[in-house]
């Protein structure tokens, strides 16, 4: 399994998530950057993503929707804050409405650090920071720890494909 770590911190209101890929930073910061690949790994198998936009750029924006087991889409945007490639992305999170208003107080914002750990091997870091207390417990209520590692699991089967040699399979 690649999550090596959860931990819930309830005094700098964070959830955070530390997982480990045979991989280079610069080929996990391709799971982020490129449209198809994020929307394979981007929520747990029971809620898909689909990217609509992907812009990792300072002031760039992220929009994707989920689609559930009862077909509910809400939209997701991130806007970035801070982008570092292959290293450092910063978004402020948001689910909003059809018409871009906020409709949640989720997680406020999420931070992944990317680093080299050995050869060939990768630590990502991915940081939920949320407005209050309540936000954290609500969200740790829905299980979002187990999403979240559920939905970091998946990429080791999309690096495992990028990694066999052509005609494998």
């Amino acid at each position: 399994m690649t999550v090596t770590s959860v931990r819930n911190d309830p005094v700098d209101l964070t959830l955070t998530i530390t997982a480990e890929f045979d991989a280079t930073p610069e080929r996990v910061w391709q799971l982020w950057a490129d449209p198809r690949q994020l929307e394979r790994w981007w929520g747990p198998p029971a809620f898909p993503a689909t990217m609509t936009a992907v812009d990792l750029r300072p002031g760039g924006r992220v929009e994707y929707h989920y689609t559930g087991p009862d077909g509910v889409i809400p939209q997701n945007p991130w806007e970035v804050l801070e982008a570092d490639p292959p290293r450092n992305l910063v978004v402020r999170d948001a689910v909003v409405d059809e018409n871009d208003h906020p409709v949640d107080q989720g997680p406020a914002s999420m931070t992944v650090k990317i680093e080299p750990v050995e050869a060939g091997r990768t630590e990502m870091l991915l940081e939920m920071r949320f407005h209050s207390l309540e936000n954290l417990e609500v969200s740790m209520k829905m299980d979002m720890d187990a999403m979240l590692t559920e939905t970091v699991g998946q990429i080791d089967a999309i690096l495992a494909e990028s990694a066999a040699p052509v005609g494998a399979g």
